[in-house]
């Protein structure tokens, strides 16, 4: 790690140590280091792949077998086999344990957060391992729905009432979970400091939460590419952050 990396290793465990609360909020960046694709930019999975416009609630709604057929493609891009969580989520589940970090609140429907320990996460877009019945709410694991559509079974139903299954996700056109983006709204309000991590700070109204988090504490952005929320931040890192994050960890004890 280069000097000027170090300097924001050092200066972040400062910060996280004197925070009363602090809180870090995860984009796609934070998972490409465990091999899922980012979805934004000019290689990610949204311009090269696949149309944000076949994830839409309208396509799943009028066209829920095509839906289907293709959330089972994104899926299998999405989540390629061996998928672990990275050095990045672990330092964040170590923070959490010592009582440095207080939650994690995340973009990423991958639960790698949770996989790598953490305890307090905040999914604003849901998790892609589950699917949810659009008829008596009962949530179940998502692998027997993409089996059933690999099998030329689409859409798949739920085996308690028979309703429609979708995604356990957030999509396109649907808000983000009320009781989710209110955990969030007051973490961001209530932290010192906000680590933002990995997120492009583009998709809103969970990319606001940054600025709410600037209004009353010490925002940090780490992330390799410029966002809209840089000048408000005290601390913009360019850096990758599977290797960051265990650096900071180790830090935060040296304080």
């Amino acid at each position: 790690m280069d000097a000027a990396l170090e300097s924001d290793a050092a200066w972040v465990a400062r910060r996280l140590r004197e925070a009363d609360t602090a809180v870090a909020f995860t984009g796609a960046g934070m998972s490409t280091a465990s091999g899922i694709p980012d979805f934004r930019g000019d290689d990610g999975i949204w311009e090269t792949e696949f149309d944000p416009a076949s994830f839409h609630r309208d396509r799943f709604v009028n066209d829920p077998e095509g839906f289907w057929r293709d959330r089972v493609r994104l899926q299998e891009r999405m989540f390629p086999d061996g998928v672990e969580p990275n050095p990045g989520h672990d330092a964040l589940s170590a923070l959490e344990s010592r009582g440095v970090l207080d939650a994690v609140v995340t973009q990423n429907t991958d639960g790698l957060h949770r996989d790598a320990g953490s305890d307090r996460v905040v999914e604003l877009h849901g998790n892609a391992a589950e699917v949810v019945c659009e008829d008596c709410g009962a949530r179940t694991d998502a692998d027997p729905a993409f089996e059933a559509v690999r099998a030329g079974d689409a859409p798949p139903t739920c085996d308690d009432c028979g309703g429609l299954l979708k995604p356990g996700v957030v999509l396109f056109g649907e808000r983000l979970p009320r009781v989710a983006y209110s955990e969030a709204n007051r973490l961001a309000g209530d932290a010192d400091v906000f680590l933002s991590l990995g997120s492009s700070l583009t998709v809103h109204p969970a990319a606001g939460l940054a600025g709410r988090a600037a209004e009353s504490g010490s925002l940090v952005v780490v992330n390799f590419d410029a966002t809209q929320y840089d000048d408000r931040a005290d601390r913009v890192v360019r850096g990758d952050l599977a290797a960051f994050l265990p650096e900071v960890e180790k830090r935060v004890e040296r304080v």
